[in-house]
């Protein structure tokens, strides 16, 4: 099965979302693996000091590359920060922007979704 039949398959309950990501449709899931390489990058000392740090909204590129890279290796695509950084997000910096907040949502909490049990 290709990257390119996994449309429909994220399952928000375990905190994934689905985007399109480089020409290719991925999945991205920010593990509890995920989740402490981010702690580490952003020199966050728990887990609610990570959340409110991206609570407060005032996110650079370079924290959405981390976010999305963190991601993306999450839902099980070998990237690193660097390639993330080259690839073309489904939507531009719009895109960008919301599938950052969409990740955010379903990983803290936040997200309501009723279309994927």
């Amino acid at each position: 099965m290709s990257a390119l039949d996994i449309s429909g398959r994220a399952n928000r309950h375990r905190g994934e979302v689905e985007a399109v990501i480089g020409g290719e449709r991925r999945i991205l899931c920010l593990t509890l693996g995920s989740l402490a390489e981010l702690e580490t990058a952003f020199a966050a000392d728990n887990l609610m000091e990570l959340a409110a740090r991206f609570s407060a909204g005032r996110l650079k590129a370079d924290d959405m590359i981390r976010i999305l890279s963190a991601g993306l290796r999450g839902g099980g695509n070998l990237v690193s920060d660097e390639d993330v950084a080259v690839m073309s997000i489904d939507g531009g910096l719009a895109g960008l922007a919301r599938l950052t907040g969409e990740l955010l949502a379903v990983t803290f909490g936040g997200a309501e979704d009723t279309a994927n049990p």
